[in-house]
């Protein structure tokens, strides 16, 4: 098992519902918890099944150089990149408004 953080931003209600049944909302859209990884993946095809327009970042514990893992579902400024197999990231540029 391992501590797993998801933070929501503009996701549907019923995904938000979905992720407090395994984990601890302890700011809004800010979940915690302790899963196995079963559970972990479970929970990230819940998040691409119901997450609609909304932008979710998923980190957890691991045997990584940095400690831990994350991956990201839609769109945002911060992309994920991998630099020598160490995942960072990088901020797009702002849209331009019109």
């Amino acid at each position: 098992m391992a501590m797993v953080v998801v933070v929501t931003e503009a996701v549907p209600p019923r995904l938000r519902g979905r992720l407090a049944v395994w984990l601890l909302e302890i700011r809004a859209g800010v979940y915690v918890g302790d899963v196995s990884k079963r559970i972990r993946e479970m929970i990230w095809e819940q998040i691409e099944a119901l997450g609609e327009e909304g932008n979710v970042a998923m980190a957890w514990a691991s045997n990584h150089e940095s400690g831990f893992e994350f991956q990201t579902y839609g769109t945002n400024r911060r992309e994920p990149v991998d630099h020598d197999g160490l995942r960072l990231v990088r901020f797009l540029p702002p849209e331009p408004t019109s």
